[in-house]
């Protein structure tokens, strides 16, 4: 399945698993029966595959690996209906003859990226597991023999090519890992010792430096295949600390946390599904409950057969280890945690949720490997979910707030953000130029370039902006005391946008635009089956609520705006209010 299909699908089932509440033990079914159903789920993908592969392969890609994992599963298992069919050989043949036409002389392939090293790489894990699962396959040899060529022509190039971003240094480290358990080389295992002597970072909560739900189980599997077959056993405690970290980052329903990431996927849903096999590797490798009890819950989710049991064959037959029943275990669901790294504070009381973030790269930079996510705070309760809460001002374009760390206050959290916006004064005469061609520059306060020389220029009028937000908790309700202090007359705006699966109640649709609502007094409501989240009081002063992300995304037509249902409260500074949740 490629990313596209996959995303799309997330974004389907999302709000459809099952909430665990009341129930928080879990309970594994036994060894037998799980691993026939695992035999079935790969069954039924090599039928898939049977299909799709009736077709000349047109386009390289990743999945083509995991499509020869899985088959060389089934044709190797002898309980499965595929076992050592000859239609399965000849599916394998043909993507094999496939890839080796696309390698490059270098021994790297084009994934997007010309000529990638880290691309190869993440395609030689599955094709690694290919070989070690039929390598004693007497019928088999002639394409373990293509396997072993493939792999080593593509290690030749892993060991002196580069990489792009710090996940791709570890996914390079368990390639070489892999296929040197199977093809022995020391220059295999001196390269991954060179890129770990960078240190695989982690802050204090267990999070990695993408921040990243996407590239964090692109980190954890790396380093599960470094310790298993590189050795590295010390790496299996960071891989604990983030999949502890995940757990908490999890929704009621398996939806997961993402607005603190650095990648693409700060605006995508992820979910935990992905964990899946680190999950159950940990809680068999070190007899964790948790991690058995988070085993126990995603195999209860919708879209497990579909997009985790299909693959688990090929990873057992690979690594036995994973056949073990892991240990039955407990999910904490009343919790409250604040992760300083990030500045994300979650907390949960069973089948409510929330998350109130203040943790952006500053200065705010539109580039991959920045956080710049300005949604503020999220609610769940039930099956109804106000995916996030933003709040903008008209003051000099700037957009968006975004808080600069999260504060604990004697009642709840504080987060806050001042903005100044100056005026600038002639270059003093040592600066000046005889033909007034200064330095192309930045502002001094981050909004706009020109060649002026703001470096050196004196500020004056400098208007100042200070936003603060107040959260807590107070009669089952959750409070945010918005403040916003500026020049008189800056327009305000509180965004809420709920999930586009829900009915919203008492508020009034947009003139301009039906799916945008106000709620000029009282409270609303947001309806979803059989759960509602009630919000206010409302308030509104104006209309204006286009271009609030700001001149940094408007001067290159950029929006921020997420699928859902909006409601918009709308005032002008100086501005507090205390927004009621619940």
């Amino acid at each position: 399945m490629n990313r596209k299909t996959f995303i799309k699908q997330l974004s389907v089932v999302g709000c459809a698993v099952p909430f665990l509440q009341n129930s928080p033990f879990l309970k594994h079914a036994s060894e037998d029966d799980f691993y026939k159903k695992v035999v079935e789920a790969n069954a039924k993908e090599l039928a898939r595959l049977t299909l799709a592969l009736s077709q000349p392969i047109k386009q390289l890609r990743r999945s083509l690996g995991f499509d020869l994992a899985n088959l060389s599963a089934g044709y190797v298992e002898p309980t499965s209906r595929y076992f050592r069919q000859p239609e399965v050989l000849g599916m394998m043949e043909k993507i094999m003859s496939f890839l080796e036409k696309e390698q490059k002389p270098d021994g790297t392939l084009d994934f997007g990226n010309l000529s990638s090293p880290p691309d190869t790489a993440f395609i030689i894990d599955p094709l690694c597991a290919a070989a070690r699962i039929i390598k004693n396959e007497p019928s088999l040899q002639s394409i373990f023999g293509q396997l072993q060529r493939f792999i080593q022509k593509a290690c030749g190039q892993l060991t002196v090519g580069g990489v792009h971003t710090p996940n791709h240094r570890w996914v390079v480290s368990a390639a070489l890992a892999k296929a040197n358990s199977l093809f022995p080389n020391p220059a295999y295992v001196n390269r991954m010792n060179e890129w770990l002597s960078e240190v695989v970072f982690q802050d204090k909560d267990g999070v990695y430096l993408e921040r990243s739900v996407t590239y964090a189980e692109v980190v954890n599997r790396s380093l599960i295949f470094m310790a298993h077959y590189g050795g590295k056993t010390q790496l299996l405690e960071k891989v604990k600390k983030n999949l502890t970290w995940l757990y908490y980052c999890m929704e009621p329903n398996g939806d997961m946390v993402t607005v603190q990431s650095r990648r693409q996927d700060a605006f995508m849903l992820r979910l935990i599904t992905e964990f899946y096999v680190h999950y159950r590797y940990m809680a068999i490798q070190q007899n964790d409950p948790l991690f058995g009890a988070m085993v126990q819950f995603i195999e209860t989710m919708p879209n497990f057969q579909e997009t985790v049991e299909k693959d688990l064959l090929y990873y057992m037959l690979e690594n036995p280890l994973l056949k073990k029943t892991p240990t039955n275990g407990s999910l904490p669901l009343v919790y409250e945690k604040k992760f300083d790294g990030i500045s994300l504070l979650r907390k949960r009381k069973n089948s409510e949720s929330l998350y109130l973030f203040a943790g952006a790269d500053w200065p705010i930079q539109v580039a991959s490997g920045r956080s710049t996510n300005p949604n503020f705070f999220a609610y769940r309760k039930g099956q109804a979910i106000l995916k996030h809460i933003r709040l903008s001002t008209s003051f000099f374009s700037t957009g968006y707030f975004r808080g600069k760390g999260i504060e604990k206050t004697a009642k709840g959290y504080r987060i806050g953000q001042t903005i100044e916006a100056p005026y600038y004064q002639p270059l003093p005469n040592k600066y000046k130029k005889a033909d007034g061609d200064y330095q192309l520059s930045q502002s001094t306060d981050g909004r706009f370039w020109n060649k002026m020389d703001f470096e050196h220029r004196p500020v004056s009028n400098v208007q100042t902006l200070k936003t603060e937000i107040v959260y807590e908790e107070k009669d089952q309700k959750q409070l945010l005391h918005l403040i916003v202090n500026g020049p008189e007359g800056v327009r305000v705006v509180v965004e809420l946008c709920f999930h586009e699966q829900g009915e919203l109640a008492r508020c009034v649709p947009s003139s301009a635009n039906p799916t945008d609502h106000f709620l000029p007094e009282g409270y609303g409501q947001f309806k979803a089956g059989n759960d509602t989240i009630t919000f206010g009081p409302g308030v509104k002063k104006h209309e204006s609520i286009r271009g609030l992300e700001g001149e940094l995304y408007s001067t290159h037509f950029g929006t921020l705006r997420t699928n859902g249902r909006y409601v918009f409260l709308t005032s002008i500074c100086p501005f507090q209010h205390t927004l009621e949740i619940y």
